[in-house]
């Protein structure tokens, strides 16, 4: 009978449930790996079991708040992957706690439950001197990853897409209802990364292929600006709309407004998250911390988009006329 790599090993993935989580999932499951999937609602993450083998992946309850859940998710570990984060704040899921305070809570149980590999999601941007809210918890919780666990290995991504995305599917889903598509900070730079190479880093990096302690910048072989962005956007779902720039002294009073909807439409943060440009730093490129320095060749927005976003096209996939 044929040997299965990795099927002793247990790695405990926090947020698995998630966007990037159900892809990070799959690719432990692929190599063998025993997959615990530590969220705050296992009834809903049923989904994911099928992507392994009858046994290798379950969901339990567990809370970036409260340390005796985490500890108990984390037990028997040879890795721990934490994915947790939040893109706006609502009732007691605050920055400082989810991201900052919890991320070094994990690092410390897996420290102290003698975990071989810990890898903590991030974000480019992070930055204690931000004058977003978000940027500065990233860089706190950075910090406190790496204060209780020392070799652990951070990894920041740009905007992240696939076919779950909230990004490209979001506008997308808005041209098929308007004939304008605002943006604020059309001219900031992104270098869009795939999901699926987001995991493989992930991946690598608890299969030691990345320096302890050290933080890789996650980025696509493209950059480009919002606004190209959205045109491609509009290209692949053949549909003519106009872009119009919002200035940032607008988008931050809209802003103040937009964000007091149970699911914010924008908020001031992220506002002045946009004033700022989302792309690998030249440093991290000269220090080999990208996902080529990890043995992932990212993949061009080119091969993905098409694949998940031709659903807002007029008839879908059966679209072939000229563009809406």
């Amino acid at each position: 009978m044929k040997s299965v790599p990795n099927k002793d090993r247990l790695v405990t993935v926090f947020g698995g449930s998630g966007f990037v989580g159900r892809h990070v999932v799959r690719a432990l499951a692929r190599q063998g790996y025993r997959v615990r999937i530590a969220v705050r609602r296992p009834d809903l993450a049923g989904h994911l079991q099928p992507m392994g083998a009858v046994g290798q992946i379950h969901a339990v309850q567990a809370n970036i708040r409260d340390r005796a859940s985490i500890e108990r998710a984390i037990a028997g570990s040879f890795a721990v992957i934490n994915l947790v984060g939040i893109l706006f704040e609502t009732g007691r899921q605050k920055f400082d706690a989810v991201q900052a305070a919890g991320a070094g809570v994990v690092a410390e149980a897996a420290a102290a439950a003698g975990v071989a590999h810990f890898v903590h999601q991030s974000a480019i941007g992070a930055d204690a001197q931000s004058s977003s809210a978000y940027g500065r918890s990233k860089a706190e919780g950075e910090a406190n990853v790496l204060k209780a666990f020392r070799g652990a290995v951070i990894l920041r991504p740009s905007i992240i897409f696939g076919p779950e995305d909230t990004f490209f599917n979001r506008f997308a889903a808005m041209a098929r209802l308007s004939p304008v598509i605002p943006l604020v900070g059309a001219d900031t730079l992104f270098q869009p990364v795939f999901v699926g190479d987001v995991a493989a880093a992930a991946l690598a990096a608890i299969e030691g292929k990345a320096k302890p302690g050290k933080t890789y910048e996650l980025g696509g072989p493209e950059t480009a600006s919002f606004r190209d962005l959205i045109a491609r956007m509009l290209r692949i779902i053949e549909r003519k709309r106009l872009i119009v720039t919002l200035p940032f002294a607008l988008a931050r009073f809209q802003a103040a407004f937009l964000q007091l909807m149970p699911k914010p439409l924008l908020t001031t943060d992220q506002v002045r998250l946009l004033e700022h440009d989302n792309v690998v730093s030249a440093k991290a490129v000269s220090s080999g911390r990208t996902l080529r320095d990890l043995g992932v060749e990212p993949r061009a927005m080119e091969a993905i988009l098409p694949g998940y976003l031709y659903r807002f096209r007029r008839a879908g996939e059966f679209r072939a006329g000229a563009a809406a």
